[in-house]
């Protein structure tokens, strides 16, 4: 059995990317290779997500906004963007979502956390879908 592999784009790769990478990296345990990537990447992660984040305990300080590259998309069974527009390379073959969620720059962090939580409710109904559970 193969390992899913998900791709999570935005145009920063510095909040709604890097969330739902990092959730579904922490709730996959090693089930979904998981990934994210900008189409124009930011310098840092948005310091009021690594700090939205850190309350589930889930550390991504040590992140980093990644370039998009069409090597990521031809690897990834599921590619799910998020305000990346037509900057997203589309391959025939792949499933392709679009997440429609507020962007969390230049917002405060009680204004991320219903983003976060939102993210989170996504990315565990995408994993029961790729790792069904089993008896």
């Amino acid at each position: 059995m193969n390992t899913p592999e998900v791709l999570f784009v935005c145009v920063h790769n510095a909040g709604r990317s890097q969330m739902a990478a990092a959730l579904l990296h922490h709730h996959a345990a090693g089930r979904v290779t998981v990934r994210s990537a900008g189409s124009a990447p930011a310098n840092e992660i948005n310091p009021a997500v690594v700090a939205v984040m850190t309350e589930l305990d889930i550390d991504v300080s040590r992140e980093f906004p990644k370039k998009l590259s069409t090597d990521a998309v031809e690897a990834a069974d599921v590619v799910i963007t998020m305000g990346c527009g037509d900057a997203c390379p589309v391959f025939p073959g792949k499933r392709y979502l679009d997440w429609q969620l507020d962007d969390p720059a230049g917002r405060p962090a009680d204004q991320i956390r219903p983003i976060r939580d939102e993210i989170d409710r996504r990315v565990h109904e995408l994993l029961t879908e790729l790792v069904p559970a089993t008896s």
